[in-house]
């Protein structure tokens, strides 16, 4: 009778250890993280009867976690894109709205500024004219300087999701390792935490939102984390510490690293942080939010710089040669704060050359013999040739002048482009000073005998150097018998561009007449045509009249549809187009992304829960399979109880 009795006792365990498992799964079936577990039962073994084997009972052998490893991973790799994904889209979509605005975006500022300016040139006399065009320049000043404040309020914001970020990650690193430190200790050959599993892979889950990781088994149960190309983040029950610091180049860039126990910070590259929200702030900042700033920066050096180069070329209604427009434009350069202390090296850089700008950043740097500069955009390396220099070097339309005595390994950052918008300023603040009129005049008197003309003219940036400016007429006479022109000022040769090739006569000697030709000396560009008769005259000398005169406001007027921009190829206009095209592709291309990646992880979790998820309904008949298993038991034990009470009825 005991033997049917222990058996009805070890059916009545068993039945009664699964009804807790299945209660347990379906009062978790909505826990995250939880894996549904199921009592698995095995025989004690038989006892030798004599006639035969007799089984004595049943046991729970184990309550197994359903697991999928790789089911797990898959959906982990799937959370991490979507989250990395969410996050790059919800970033870009800030600075695509900012930049498409038909109202407060670049484009209607742009267009103001150069209509002010067409204006101007139509009424050069016009106080009223000119007024407007220095306040539609400073609107224009004024929405760069908006647009780029925008910019910098996201990167800033970038900066402090990024810090938070990390510390999310230390603060997952350090419960995951104790963790693994307590699962350790609890695990035996014959069964493990279930409890303490869903819960670290439920840390997992949420870690790998922040950062890709890669999982691998340890000793004792135990996971390793790592993340990027190896990068450790737990190793057993010892967790690794990453932290944030400024860039040493650049004070408004945070960095990420480990920090050690001393304190010593030590940076690791971008690159290795892939996935995850952390991943897709750092994309974004180091594509689209780098590019726009960029870019958007380049179209205000840009226009600057070009716009300033034609307005010295001209002059205001006092009679003078124009000043800046705008002001002058310096390119951000950061030293590397971990240069030698014993260096006392200075790098500046002054953008001079709008149509060679581009909106890359450059690292200078020092070998011990040379300093070289390097494009970011595609590692292009020019050496700063002569070192020390004589003069500064230009280079993609920056000059680079490097003045003290540099230490080996020496590094600074340039930024030409990053902060122009936010720096662009209106320099005029007189109307008078506005210079729409060229500073010399041409003219045919009415007593010559031929019917040659003379353009009106310009000048060029040689009318700039010292001594080229022309302070006194020179009459220009026509020999017919030798075809030359003569009285071109002293000591300054002449060039003659015929069919676009120039050819230059020193200084005193007659000039050849070629009808159209431009002729040039100076600085002064101008064309005579026609055909002059035999000591036909023509002057050229200053504009002493020029308050009607608008030669120069043409030509600044005319910048709006010059292709002034990357190497002569785009306007100012085609530019910032190419800038808002490129992110609104990249915001178009997040939010394709993003629904792909929603679809990926449904069907991840679709595939895990088959395998690891409560289904109520079989829950539902597994609570009645082991109700009946446990009443059945019961009665067993009742009928032994019964036969043991007969048994002991026979004895009395």
């Amino acid at each position: 009778m005991s033997s049917l009795l222990s058996i009805g006792k070890s059916g009545l365990l068993a039945a009664q250890v699964g009804l807790s498992t299945t209660g347990n799964n379906i009062t978790n079936a909505n826990t995250p993280g939880y894996n549904r577990q199921v009592a698995i039962q095995g025989d004690t073994g038989t006892q030798y009867q004599g006639f035969g084997y007799v089984g004595s009972g049943t046991e729970i052998q184990a309550v197994r976690r359903y697991y999928d490893n790789f089911l797990a991973t898959s959906l982990r790799n799937a959370e991490s894109n979507q989250a990395s994904l969410d996050t790059y889209n919800n970033q870009i979509s800030q600075i695509d709205n900012l930049l498409a605005d038909p109202t407060a975006g670049l484009s209607p500022a742009l267009q103001d500024f150069f209509s002010g300016v067409q204006d101007a040139t139509a009424n050069p006399a016009s106080a009223a004219a000119r007024q407007s065009l220095l306040s539609n320049a400073q609107s224009l000043a004024s929405r760069f300087q908006d647009m780029s404040a925008r910019l910098t309020e996201i990167s800033s914001g970038v900066n402090s999701q990024i810090t938070s970020s990390v510390n999310e990650i230390n603060s997952y690193a350090t419960q995951i390792a104790a963790i693994n430190n307590t699962i350790a200790g609890l695990t035996t050959d014959q069964a493990a935490p279930n409890d303490l599993l869903d819960k670290r892979d439920q840390m997992l889950t949420e870690l790998n939102k922040l950062v890709k990781l890669n999982v691998t088994p340890g000793d004792n149960n135990m996971l390793n984390v790592a993340f990027g190309t190896g990068q450790p983040l737990v190793i057993g029950n010892s967790a690794f510490q990453l932290a944030t610091s400024n860039s040493p180049t650049d004070i408004s860039r945070v960095t990420i690293g480990y920090q050690a126990g001393n304190g010593a910070f030590s940076e690791l590259p971008d690159s290795v942080f892939t996935g995850g929200q952390l991943g897709g702030l750092v994309e974004f900042r180091d594509g689209a939010m780098d590019k726009a700033q960029n870019a958007l920066g380049q179209v205000a050096a840009s226009l600057a710089t070009a716009f300033n180069a034609q307005h010295v070329l001209g002059q205001d209604q006092n009679g003078d040669l124009g000043t800046n427009f705008f002001n002058p434009i310096s390119a951000y350069v950061g030293t590397n704060t971990r240069n030698s202390p014993a260096s006392t090296a200075e790098v500046t850089a002054t953008i001079t050359d709008a149509s060679a700008l581009t909106a890359s950043d450059y690292s200078v740097d020092y070998d011990g013999t040379n300093f070289n500069v390097t494009r970011k955009s595609d590692g292009k390396v020019t050496q700063i040739n002569p070192f020390p220099q004589t003069a500064p070097q230009v280079i993609d339309g920056v000059a680079y002048s490097i003045s003290g005595t540099p230490a080996a390994k020496d590094n600074f950052l340039v930024r030409p482009t990053y902060n122009a918008a936010s720096s662009l300023s209106v320099a005029i603040t007189d109307t008078t000073k506005i210079a729409l009129a060229a500073p010399i005049s041409t003219a045919a008197p009415t007593t010559n005998a031929g019917n040659g003309k003379i353009s009106a003219g310009t000048v060029d940036a040689n009318y700039l150097t010292p001594g080229n400016q022309i302070t006194s007429a020179s009459t220009l006479t026509f020999d017919k018998a030798s075809g030359t022109l003569s009285g071109f000022p002293a000591g300054q040769d002449v060039t003659v561009t015929v069919n676009g090739t120039p050819t230059v006569y020193p200084a005193g000697t007659p000039v050849p007449y070629t009808d159209g030709a431009n002729i040039s000396f100076g600085g002064a560009n101008f064309a005579i045509s026609g055909t002059p008769a035999d000591q036909d005259t023509f002057t050229i000398g200053p504009n002493t009249s020029g308050v009607g005169d608008s030669r120069n406001g043409a030509l600044l007027a005319g910048l709006q549809t010059k292709n002034v921009m990357n190497n002569g190829t785009a306007t100012f206009q085609t530019s910032y187009a190419q800038m808002v095209n490129f992110v609104g592709t990249k915001a178009r291309e997040a939010q394709i992304s993003s629904t792909a990646a929603d679809a990926s992880v449904k069907q991840a979790t679709d595939a895990q829960q088959s395998v690891s998820g409560v289904n109520l309904d079989e829950e539902a008949a597994n609570l009645l399979r082991y109700q009946q298993a446990y009443q059945a038991s019961g009665k067993v034990m009742q009928v032994a109880s019964q036969l043991f009470d007969t048994l002991l009825s026979i004895g009395n």
